[in-house]
């Protein structure tokens, strides 16, 4: 257990290490929402000049790259969290445990057990919010276990197989083992870890399946030095730290400012759910869709875009799309391969971006954690002033500058059908907060 006798009232409670930027910009704005004052960054060379606040993120976009390269990197802000002072350690991942038999999740928790020298950890997806559960280990999507839903198609990190103790001990040597919902909603949890640990095991997956799973895992991993799981489970941590008395007189979050400019949604998830909320904005706003086959340069394809968008914006906003069905883009990874593809449409998409700002654009939506991620590096942002939760996948924010940029970082699977046109119309109004603690 972590002694925390010698945290300081300013020191961060929290270092919160996130797997793309649509997750870890959802997770703070869980945060600020409940009245935590939460910095952001996207470089963790930027951690120290951030300020002090009980909660810091530290997002990249590492979910799909190399093993090896996530865990270098995901290193990296570890190291500067704790040194800003940080109690303890969350890693942040998609609800649906987006990851590979090579990684990237348990390479990434193996790192943060070794650098904090925490006997184990616990893995708790779950948002029941959005219905996404776990029981018995195997992770649900309403209904449907993950491997009979749309993910088992996703064209980077498909998931075939449910039982979420198997997924994450093909990603590390270390024992997995699971904390059942018999004993997650019964009094025996602190028990049972111990039992297990005791055996060896270095990784829980936990149950949950209703709120009150979560405040029992929230309250079993309150002084861990190392947790991970979806966004939902922070929010299930402030009453605990208030009560505590760690955030008594800390700074509350600001609301954001207005921006005016031009408005753009940049959409690169083929997610079901953004193909819809793409055909709806379509429905009121031009959107031109970029066809990957018919492209023959990232530069060409940029060019012909910016040059299309500029007569539709002096009219409103526009969108610009390599979002695609299952069947495009699995043409698309035979010509490109999976990795080249994916590449392809980050280059368009962020080129589009930095091309977009020189002409005015100043409200952008991007859908997808890996394009958001790609449009944040290519802007050079390396650290955003974090608005309230607007709702599961949806996170605002606008760059700290004389002329600020405001940003809704989306999760491809979430949001309502309207989502692109009232994200755009509310970055017109300054956000005035009131925390829902």
């Amino acid at each position: 257990m972590l002694d925390v006798a010698g945290l300081e009232p300013m020191d961060p409670i929290v270092g919160i290490i996130a797997d793309d930027l649509t997750g870890g910009l959802e997770t703070a704005a869980m945060l600020v929402a409940m009245g935590v004052d939460c910095k952001f960054a996207t470089d963790p060379a930027t951690v120290q000049a951030l300020g002090s606040a009980p909660a810091i993120v530290v997002a990249q976009k590492t979910r799909v790259i190399p093993a090896a390269d996530a865990v270098r990197r995901s290193k990296a802000a570890a190291e500067a969290l704790l040194a800003s002072g940080a109690g303890r350690l969350f890693f942040k991942y998609c609800a649906t445990f987006d990851s590979t038999d090579e990684g990237n999740i348990g390479p990434v928790a193996d790192m943060l057990l070794a650098l904090t020298a925490a006997p184990f950890t616990a893995y708790c997806p779950a948002a029941p919010i959005s219905a996404r559960t776990v029981y018995n280990g195997h992770l649900f999507l309403g209904q449907q276990l993950v491997s009979d839903s749309p993910k088992r198609l996703d064209p980077l990190t498909p998931m075939t197989d449910p039982n979420l103790v198997r997924v994450l001990q093909r990603q590390t040597n270390a024992p997995v083992g699971l904390l059942p919902h018999r004993i997650v909603s019964g009094a025996l949890l602190e028990a049972s870890v111990a039992e297990q640990a005791a055996s060896g095991v270095r990784h829980f997956i936990t149950d949950t399946i209703y709120d009150q799973d979560l405040d029992a895992v929230a309250a079993l991993t309150l002084d861990w030095k190392v947790m991970t799981g979806n966004a939902t489970i922070m929010q299930h941590y402030p009453p605990l730290w208030r009560a505590r008395g760690w955030l008594d007189g800390s700074r509350s979050p600001e609301g954001l400012p207005a921006v005016g400019g031009g408005g753009a949604v940049l959409s690169g998830s083929c997610a079901d759910r953004s193909l819809v909320q793409l055909a709806h904005f379509e429905r009121t706003h031009p959107v031109l869709r970029i066809d990957l086959l018919q492209v023959s340069s990232a530069a060409e394809a940029v060019e012909q875009a910016l040059s299309w968008a500029g007569p539709h914006l002096a009219r409103g906003p526009v969108g610009i799309a390599t979002s695609e069905t299952p069947d495009a883009v699995r043409m698309a990874q035979d010509r490109y391969g999976r990795d080249g593809a994916a590449k392809l449409a980050e280059d368009i998409l962020s080129g589009v971006a930095a091309g977009l700002r020189n002409i005015g654009v100043r409200r952008i939506v991007v859908s997808g954690g890996e394009t958001s991620g790609s449009i944040v590096e290519k802007l050079g942002v390396r650290s955003l002033k974090v608005g309230a939760y607007g709702g599961p996948g949806i996170g605002r924010a606008v760059t700290e500058e004389a002329d600020p940029i405001a940003f809704c970082l989306k999760s491809g699977k979430l949001g309502p059908d309207d989502i692109f046109q009232s994200t755009l119309d509310s970055m017109l109004k300054p956000e005035h907060f009131n925390a829902i603690n």
